[in-house]
């Protein structure tokens, strides 16, 4: 039987355990968060609490960190201290290295990062995930099934996960911001707000699948909205005219930017 901890159950934590529940088979979950409230109901969803990260680091085969950065060191500390250096390490703490985690833990640790997204809570995430070649092969799909367990997961080299977080990582904000501007119009132009949310929801729903579904370009795709003089086309040039895309670039230069300040700290 495999052992999974967890160490962390907030709501990415949580997330995950509630998505696992059921799926991973021949697998017994553990869990342990240094708020014992959050593990009140933990049974629940198919997991058993423990009463510390010694006994997680010890009991388990793999263990998924899921603590704040300011618990960070701490929780690696006692990892350490366990001494069970065949545990493969899941981290879905942003912008923390293999390198930065085996400094703490051991020289040889078995470390897969993970950069997750928030809509992993409604199990919809958008994982990007990476290890090296101490992780074995039936290792890393163990851990790609936990985290798809709430969304999907794509490969990403190790050198491109600070990178990789302006593209899933931060972008749902992005996307939320984004949104504000439409359904401020539609409360400008005297539209329901929540009527409008809705619409606008399922057009991003909609335009998801097209890009994912359709085989079309992105170019494709907004020719096949925009017929010649209409109304796309002059919202279009409106957008282009703001420099929509070279926004976005420069938003995600700016987060990539912040992550590498971040890593260096961490």
């Amino acid at each position: 039987m495999i052992k999974l901890g967890f160490i962390g159950v907030g709501n990415m934590g949580g997330a995950i355990i509630k998505g696992i529940n059921g799926k991973l088979g021949n697998t017994a979950v553990f869990a342990y968060d240094s708020n014992p409230e959050k593990l009140e109901n933990i049974r629940i969803l198919g997991a058993t609490a423990a009463g510390s990260v010694d006994e997680i680091a010890k009991r388990c085969d793999y263990v998924l960190l899921a603590v704040k950065p300011q618990q960070l060191d701490e929780v690696l500390a006692e990892i350490k201290a366990a001494g069970n250096e065949r545990l493969v390490i899941i981290s879905i703490c942003a912008g923390i290295s293999a390198e930065y985690i085996r400094e703490r833990t051991f020289a040889d640790s078995k470390v897969i990062t993970v950069m997750p997204n928030t809509p992993m809570m409604l199990g919809e995430g958008a994982s990007a995930m990476s290890c090296d070649d101490k992780v074995s092969e039936q290792e890393f799909a163990f851990a790609r099934k936990v985290i798809g367990s709430c969304g999907i997961t794509e490969i990403v080299p190790p050198d491109k996960m600070k990178e990789v977080i302006a593209i899933n990582g931060s972008s749902p904000a992005f996307i939320y911001i984004y949104a504000k501007g439409f359904i401020s119009y539609a409360e400008k132009v005297g539209i329901d707000k929540d009527a409008a949310l809705r619409l606008f929801a399922q057009s991003l729903i909609g335009s998801a699948k097209m890009m994912t579904d359709s085989g079309m370009t992105l170019d494709e795709l907004i020719k096949q909205v925009s017929s010649p003089g209409g109304t796309t086309i002059a919202g279009l040039e409106e957008l282009y005219s703001g420099k929509v895309i070279e926004s976005a670039v420069r938003a995600c230069e700016a987060c990539t930017k912040r992550a590498y300040e971040l890593g260096g700290k961490k």
